[in-house]
C-alpha cells in the first residue's frame, strides 16, 4: 500500500526472489532519480489526501480534478438525475403541430407561438455561454461542475429543440431568430439578462474581493431565481395553454421535457447561491435584490403585453404577469429572502405544475420518431 507522507518510497518485497512488479520497478527508478531532480521533492512534499471538509463551492484550494470523497452528494445527485431525462426533440412527433398551425391557430395564436419560440432560442444560447463561461469556471469543487457540464449540454439541447420546432413547422428562421434583435419588448428581456449575466464573463475576477463576490451572487441568482426560475419557468405557458385546447402538441411536449431541465437548473443554482452565502458568510444588500426583482417584471411586463396584446382562449396577459409574480415569490421564499417580492401574489395558473410532472409512466416509443438515423447508422463526414 502507498504511503501517503511518502508515495514514492520503495515497498518491503515479500522475497528476495520475486521479480519486481512494473509498478515496483517505476517507484525504484523514482526513488533513485529522486535526489537529481530537486524540483520534484517540493513537488511531493506538498502531495495529500483530499480532505472533503475543505472543499468549498469558490475559493477552494483542494484538488479540482479530484471528484470525491463528495463535499457536496446533492450535486451529484443533481447529475445522476439529469441523466434520467435524456431526449433529443427528433423523439417527438411534430406532424400535427404542422396541420395545427397551418389550418387550425388563430392569427393572435400564431403570434403568440412564434414569438415565445423566438425569445427562448436566443435565451437558451445566452444561457449555455453563462453557465460555460461565466460559472462552471469558477466552481472550485469537481461535483458541481460536472453537473453543470451536463447543464451546458441541456441548454445547446433546448436551442437545438427551439430550432427544430421552428424549421418543422416551416416558419422563417431569418425572420424568427432576429426577431429579439428588432422587437423592442423582445430586446428589453434579452438585454437586462446580458447585461446582468455578462458583468461575470470574464475569468479574471477575484471572489476574494467582497465586491466581485457579491456582484457574482447577485448575478448567479438573478440567473438561477429569475432567468431560468420564473422568465423559463413561466414562459412555457402560453404554450401549453394551447395544448391543454388539442393544439400544438408536439411543440408543447418538446417543452415539457425543457421544464423538467429547468426546474432542476433552477434548483441547482438556487442551492448554489444559499450554499456560497453561508460559506462566504456574506450578507447581501436588500436594495439591490429588490433592484433586481423590479427590473425583471417590468421587462416581463412588457413582453407580457406585446406577446398577448390581443388575449388567446384561456390566457391573457393579466394570467401571465400573475403567474410570473406568484412563482417569484416561491423562488424568493426557496432562497431562504425575508421578503416576498411579491407579497399577496396567488396562482393564476394553478395546471402549470402539472407540466413540469410529466408522467414518463406512458409508453414513450408510442410518441417518438423513429425515422431517424440513431448513433450506429450516423454517417461521419
Amino acid at each position: 500500500m502507498l504511503d501517503w507522507n511518502d508515495p514514492l518510497a520503495k515497498p518491503a518485497l515479500k522475497t528476495s526472489n520475486v521479480e519486481p512488479t512494473i509498478v515496483e520497478q517505476t517507484l525504484n527508478r523514482s526513488v533513485a532519480d529522486e535526489s537529481k531532480k530537486p524540483e520534484l521533492k517540493v513537488a511531493l512534499s506538498k502531495t495529500a489526501p483530499v480532505n472533503p471538509d475543505d472543499k468549498r463551492v469558490i475559493n477552494g484550494q483542494t484538488d479540482i480534478n479530484q471528484l470525491a470523497p463528495f463535499k457536496y452528494p446533492w450535486a451529484w445527485n443533481f447529475f445522476l438525475n439529469a441523466n434520467k431525462n435524456h431526449w433529443t426533440p427528433l423523439d417527438i412527433n411534430m406532424a400535427q403541430d404542422v396541420t395545427d398551425y397551418r389550418h387550425k391557430l388563430t392569427l393572435e395564436e400564431k403570434h403568440v407561438y412564434e414569438n415565445v419560440l423566438s425569445y427562448l432560442t436566443t435565451s437558451d444560447i445566452l444561457a449555455m455561454r453563462n453557465i460555460g463561461l461565466a460559472v462552471m469556471e469558477k466552481m472550485s469543487a469537481p461535483e458541481l461542475q460536472i453537473y453543470q457540464a451536463r447543464q451546458v449540454y441541456e441548454e445547446a439541447l433546448h436551442t437545438w429543440t427551439y430550432q427544430h420546432c421552428i424549421e418543422t413547422i416551416g416558419l422563417d428562421q431569418g425572420e424568427i431568430y432576429n426577431r429579439y434583435r428588432v422587437v423592442p419588448e423582445i430586446h428589453q428581456k434579452i438585454s437586462v439578462a446580458n447585461r446582468r449575466l455578462s458583468s461575470v464573463m470574464r475569468s479574471d475576477i477575484d471572489l476574494r474581493d467582497p465586491d466581485e463576490l457579491h456582484n457574482f451572487v447577485i448575478s448567479y441568482m438573478f440567473f438561477a431565481a429569475i432567468f431560468e426560475g420564473c422568465w423559463f419557468y413561466n414562459g412555457f405557458s402560453p404554450i401549453f395553454a394551447l395544448q391543454r385546447r388539442g393544439l400544438m402538441k408536439g411543440t408543447a411536449e418538446q417543452l415539457q421535457y425543457i421544464m423538467r431541465d429547468e426546474v432542476m437548473h433552477a434548483a441547482f443554482g438556487i442551492r448554489v447561491v444559499k450554499q456560497i452565502i453561508q460559506e462566504e458568510n456574506l450578507t447581501l444588500d436588500k436594495k439591490a435584490i429588490r433592484h433586481m426583482w423590479d427590473e425583471a417584471y417590468e421587462a416581463e411586463k412588457a413582453y407580457t403585453s406585446y406577446i398577448l396584446k390581443d388575449p388567446i382562449l384561456g390566457y391573457s396577459a393579466e394570467t401571465h404577469i400573475g403567474q410570473f409574480q406568484y412563482i417569484a415569490n416561491r423562488r424568493a421564499n426557496q432562497l431562504g429572502l425575508s421578503e416576498e417580492p411579491f407579497p399577496g401574489a396567488e396562482s393564476t395558473l394553478p395546471w402549470l405544475d402539472e407540466q413540469a410532472n410529466m408522467r414518463k409512466e406512458k409508453n414513450f416509443f408510442e410518441t417518438r420518431v423513429t425515422e431517424y438515423q440513431t448513433g450506429g447508422a450516423l454517417i461521419w463526414e
